[in-house]
């Protein structure tokens, strides 16, 4: 949990707990943890949080470190560069009695690279990878806050990826498996998901939508053109929808197709977590695919889409460590 400020002023923000926010207003029940510093900034964040109608109860009050910061910047293409402050208080979130258990009784374990950017949180991280059911991995790889080692480490323990199409090339390019066109995208994903035994693999493509594969299948959604105010927090929400989709047994195009309509929406709105229902998603959705005028969703990557089966249904508890 962190304050992204923004030439036009400050918004909560941090990656994990945008997908947190929108994972609840999805009706996921979610938990997060994280610390904040004994600060003003810090009681803004935790009055945040309490209106959104998320628990702050594994959210960790610091005297040592002042609440995080970012200071970004959005260009002319609503492109966003961030400064991201350290030390802050995240970055010393302590392994207290009861995040064990919190953790395994979580359907899903949702956690970002920047989380292991400083050994105090790095090691609760690796201490709660380890009683996770099912670990869900956004990368977010910002310089120089992270390293090889450390982002192998963490695909080793994920059962889910998430990263944007950079990342991959970035990634694959680690072990030798270079990119050259959008083309060579699935082939790495595949080779990952082999690689590091993972269940899904998601990679989202900006203006082009998005990949996921899974289930030795490949899917594929355009994405969905908006009038953007910016894109802070749009893959957040994307994630979001993609894991609400999951849980709840979803095909996985359909769940890949209302993730890109969701960061879509998202995107069409100032800040990360605006608030949205499921019902504003799927309106989206449609009036892109009826839409004659071509604001509607970009071609696909290539024509073909592949379907295969739904995760089985499970409950609908994530534990966020942000």
């Amino acid at each position: 949990m962190l304050w992204d400020v923004l030439p036009s002023g400050k918004q909560p923000g941090g990656a994990p707990f945008n997908v947190a926010v929108h994972l609840h207003q999805l009706g996921v029940p979610t938990q997060l943890i994280s610390r904040v510093g004994d600060d003003d900034l810090g009681a803004e964040l935790l009055d945040f949080v309490a209106s959104k109608g998320l628990s702050t109860d594994y959210v960790q009050l610091g005297r040592t470190h002042l609440t995080g910061v970012v200071k970004a910047n959005v260009d002319d293409a609503q492109e966003v560069t961030y400064k991201i402050v350290q030390p802050v208080a995240w970055d010393y979130i302590q392994h207290e009695p009861g995040l064990d258990a919190l953790v395994a009784g979580a359907d899903m374990f949702v956690f970002g690279s920047l989380a292991a950017r400083s050994p105090a949180t790095r090691e609760t991280l690796y201490r709660l990878l380890e009683h996770a059911r099912f670990n869900v991995f956004d990368v977010n790889m910002r310089p120089p806050h992270y390293t090889k080692d450390v982002v192998k480490y963490l695909l080793q323990k994920a059962d889910l990826v998430k990263m944007n199409h950079h990342e991959l090339a970035e990634i694959s390019g680690w072990f030798g498996q270079e990119l050259g066109a959008e083309a060579d995208r699935p082939a790495a994903m595949q080779w990952l998901a082999t690689r590091f035994n993972l269940q899904a693999v998601c990679v989202t493509c900006g203006a082009d939508g998005a990949l996921l594969w899974t289930n030795n299948q490949l899917y594929r959604a355009p994405g969905v053109r908006v009038e953007v105010k910016d894109t802070i927090g749009s893959g957040d929400s994307f994630l979001a929808a993609l894991l609400k989709g999951w849980l709840a047994g979803q095909e996985p195009g359909e769940c890949l197709r209302l993730a890109c309509a969701t960061g879509a929406l998202v995107a069409k709105h100032y800040g990360a977590t605006p608030t949205f229902t499921e019902a504003q998603v799927r309106e989206l959705l449609a009036s892109a695919s009826r839409d004659p005028s071509g604001a509607g969703p970009l071609p696909s990557l290539d024509a073909r889409h592949e379907k295969g089966e739904g995760e089985p249904n499970v409950s609908k508890h994530v534990a966020d460590a942000s």
